[in-house]
Order: C-alpha cells, then sequence, then structure tokens
C-alpha cells in the first residue's frame, strides 16, 4: 500500500494565533485527501531550548487551536500528526498530537525529556502505536519526539508492537550541535527497524537535522536542504516494511534493565 505523506518544516513561535495561521494555510495550499501530513515539535503552542514563552501559554487559546485544527483535518478529509506543548492532569507535557479525519485525536506524552524540559514538564511513561484508517487499509504508526532520536531501544518497541511508520517531530536547532550527526541518528533508525521515518524539522538557520522521509533501506526519498520553510511530499509503499533484523536480535543476551531491577525482559523482546 502506498500513501502520500508531506512534511512541513515550518516556524513556530510563542504567538498561537500565528502558528494557527501558519498551520492552517499550510494545510489548505500544500495538502490533498487521504495526506498524512507531519509538522515539528512545539508547532501549535510555540518551543524554544529554553521554554522562554511557556509561562504566556493561554491554555484556553491553546484548546481553541487545537479545535481549529482538528475542523479543518476533518474538512480536508487528512491525517495530521503535530506538536505542541500541552497542560494536563496537573502537570505539563511535551506531546504530538495525531488528528484523524473523522475528528478524533491521540496524544503521545514525549518519554525522554531534554534537559531543559525536566524541571518544567512531566516525561510521558507509555510508547503507543496508532491506527490510521486509510482508504486501502489501515496504517500502523509510532511517533517520537526530538531527543528521543538518541534512544534507538524506544524506535524498536515502537516497531515490535507493529508500527510500519514513525513520525518524528523535533525542534533540532543548535549550532552547536556537530552537523549531520542526528541526519545519520535518523537513517539508523529507519534501516534498523526496517521501518519508515518521516520527519518534520523545525525551519530555522541554525538546524542540525534536516526534514527527511526515509525508506526502510535508509534511502532519503527527499530531504529538506537549509533551514528555510520547505514542503517535502513523498509515496511510500509500506509493502517495503520488514521485520528481517528484528527477528534477528538476540533477546536471550539483549534486555533493558533499569536500575531498580524492572524493565523489558528477554521473554517480552523475543
Amino acid at each position: 500500500m502506498r500513501i502520500s505523506a508531506v512534511v512541513g518544516q515550518l516556524s513556530p513561535t510563542w504567538d498561537i494565533a500565528r502558528n494557527l495561521d501558519t498551520i492552517l494555510c499550510f494545510l489548505r495550499e500544500e495538502t490533498y485527501p487521504a495526506d498524512l501530513v507531519v509538522l515539528p515539535e512545539g508547532m501549535v503552542s510555540g518551543y524554544d531550548d529554553t521554554l522562554s514563552g511557556m509561562d504566556q501559554i493561554d491554555g484556553l487559546e491553546l484548546n481553541h487551536a487545537l479545535d481549529s485544527i482538528a475542523a479543518e483535518v476533518a474538512s480536508r478529509h487528512i491525517h495530521l500528526i503535530c506538536g505542541s506543548l500541552q497542560p494536563g492532569d496537573g502537570a505539563w507535557w511535551n506531546t504530538a498530537i495525531y488528528f484523524s479525519p473523522t475528528g478524533n485525536r491521540a496524544i503521545y506524552r514525549k518519554v525522554n525529556l531534554a534537559t531543559h524540559e525536566r524541571a518544567r514538564m512531566s516525561p510521558g511513561s507509555a510508547l503507543p502505536v496508532l491506527t490510521m484508517d486509510f482508504p486501502a487499509r489501515p496504517l500502523t504508526a509510532g511517533i517520537q519526539l526530538c531527543r528521543e532520536i538518541r534512544f534507538p531501544e524506544q524506535w524498536h518497541v515502537l516497531a515490535r508492537q507493529g508500527a510500519q511508520l514513525i513520525a518524528y517531530l523535533t525542534y533540532a536547532a543548535n549550532a552547536s550541535e556537530p552537523a549531520d550527526v542526528w541526519r545519520s541518528h535518523l537513517i539508523s533508525r529507519a534501516a534498523e527497524t526496517q521501518r519508515f521515518v518521516v520527519a518534520a524539522n523545525v525551519a530555522d538557520p541554525a538546524t542540525h537535522c534536516p526534514s527527511m522521509i526515509i525508506t526502510p533501506r535508509g534511502e532519503a526519498l527527499t530531504e529538506s536542504v537549509g533551514g528555510s520553510p520547505q514542503v517535502l511530499r513523498a509515496t511510500p509503499d509500506l509493502a517495503e516494511t520488514s521485520d528481517w533484523y528484528l527477528s534477528q536480535q538476540r533477546a536471550d543476551l539483549v534486555a533493558i534493565q533499569y536500575r531498580d531491577g524492572s524493565g523489558i525482559t528477554p521473554a517480552t523482546l523475543g
């Protein structure tokens, strides 16, 4: 099954109304029915490496923006995964939100928070997959956010749960980061899990990670150049996904073990 995947390399600000206008204009000008659209981390609420505008986020305005996006997605019959900081359960979360064409939503809460996020946000506690209903057949997808690119075990868990595609949303704009490291990570995550990766970074001159759509072989179907606003489009063939490498992992020797003794056991991985 082929799907149409679209990435918007856009610029979030701490002005929710401005972000909403950017998102709605993008959806109206660049998308078609049945598209799978991926936008960057923090695109609705705003985001930066110091969380400089987080205290000024208006929860009511944020909820209005999310409702407006959901309505637009439903009217255009598309699938959208978009990042936003969100309050809930007495805490703040860095989330990726899936908006379905039927108006339903699913939320992924970032599991592995960045250093500057840890004092102000709570980490998620699950690595869920979600099902998207496309005309030909359903698509199972997972989501990862920003620095989670450095934790391949999380991507493997998603693949083992049946994810055919992993959406990656990031705010990777740090001039002190070495060039091409995060690009290499993205290619590795796709090739080692044999899953498609659809990656959306922000538009920023200091970018250190391209937006990309990558095949299960680690080949870039399309890739952004520089940090300007850009649109990427490709038609991944989900038949290319495979469990060939996952099936050969030595789960009898390798497991995730935490200091408290809990973790993913070899039996769970096998």
